[in-house]
């Protein structure tokens, strides 16, 4: 088997896993949004959550090349999962909110497998749009900074639709990677498109919340 057999194999199945992990971890993460909507978090339980996330992150990263890594990620996105109880419980309070909740999600699937499947289909390479994602990303943390002392609905809204264009953009660069055998670990793979995924899906919130409430 000549050296490109080879790698053209190993690509295939770090595809194939990480496929199939994402699969499992956003059933996993949305069966505990689930119940994280069950459960009344206070504010000191729901900052410990995010230091669980955080730790369980870094022990992902940490241990990527093992079998710990599998139990960090099931961790990372289940704490994930039970975080976003209190986001969708919100959510299912406004007017129209159980069809905000689920268009968000449908929009969220048919974005990530449209852009996905584009990648894997055409196989361009997407690469030259990390520095500009990276930047907008910071861009969009600045404007969060700044959204916290100074709430004004049309910032909320702009930073909703950047942070679509982003995390959009951020799929297409984490297929290419991924296809390109620019990242070959498909823990880590996984790990930056549920992250995609998951942002995508609360900006998707966002900005049709807001655009709904203009109605």
């Amino acid at each position: 088997m000549t050296h490109f057999a080879v790698a053209g194999f190993e690509r295939h199945a770090v595809l194939r896993n990480t496929y199939a992990l994402l699969s499992l971890t956003l059933l996993w993460s949305a069966g505990a949004a689930l119940f994280g909507t069950t459960l009344g978090f206070s504010l000191f339980g729901f900052i410990a959550l995010i230091v669980l996330g955080f730790l369980a992150l870094f022990a992902t990263l940490a241990f990527r090349n093992s079998g710990w890594g599998l139990v960090g990620i099931f961790a990372f996105t289940g704490i994930e999962g039970m975080s976003l109880g209190p986001v969708l419980q919100h959510y299912s309070h406004l007017a129209n909110g159980p069809e905000i909740i689920a268009l968000s999600a449908g929009l969220t699937g048919i974005i990530f497998l449209g852009l996905s499947g584009y990648v894997l289909t055409t196989k361009k390479d997407f690469s030259f749009l990390g520095g500009f994602l990276f930047s907008g990303l910071l861009a969009l943390i600045l404007l969060g900074l700044v959204a916290m002392f100074f709430p004004m609905p049309a910032m909320e809204l702009a930073m909703a639709a950047l942070g679509v264009l982003i995390f959009s953009g951020y799929i297409l660069y984490d297929t290419s990677e991924l296809l390109s055998g620019g990242e070959t670990n498909y823990i880590v793979a996984t790990l930056h498109l549920y992250l995609d995924i998951l942002n995508l899906f609360l900006d998707l919130l966002r900005l049709i919340s807001a655009v709904e409430s203009d109605d």
